[in-house]
């Protein structure tokens, strides 16, 4: 976990990678969970009988919950102390380059790409890449806005 003391800290380190999580599981049982949570039942995401002679072989998370992981993921590569709060403010571009299967592992890695006053604070943008352990390409890439406040 890497530890910055502070916005001037956070500042020197904008081109850089920032770290790498954990991997973690996702299971059917979370799948179904977020398929419930958001009604979105496609039988990609939550018939695994009829998801075996689909497309990817099996069931896939949904997207937006591979999406919905950044904030444990990204917890665990690195903090900004010395704000009064950091305020997660939106995302600038997300995509989603491969399936992330059932029963595969998932971790984030975070660049810092730029920082920027704010009327409230500063602005910083992180891209956030969540790869599929073993896979070719990420299950998601998401430049993240989040806003600072001293």
């Amino acid at each position: 976990m890497r530890v910055f003391n502070g916005i001037d800290e956070l500042a020197a380190a904008v081109g850089e990678q920032l770290g790498q999580s954990d991997w973690r599981e996702i299971t059917q049982d979370q799948v179904d969970l977020f398929a419930d949570a958001t009604g979105d039942h496609q039988w990609i995401h939550v018939d695994p009988a009829k998801a075996k002679g689909g497309p990817f072989g099996g069931t896939i998370a949904h997207g937006y919950l591979t999406l919905s992981l950044l904030p444990v993921l990204v917890a665990q590569i690195f903090r900004v102390e010395g704000v009064s709060m950091g305020l997660n403010y939106g995302t600038n571009k997300v995509r989603f380059p491969a399936p992330v299967p059932v029963g595969s592992k998932v971790g984030a890695s975070a660049q810092l790409v730029e920082l920027t006053p704010s009327a409230i604070g500063s602005q910083a943008v992180i891209r956030v890449t969540i790869e599929i352990d073993g896979g070719a390409k990420p299950g998601c890439v998401a430049d993240v806005v989040w806003v600072y406040v001293p």
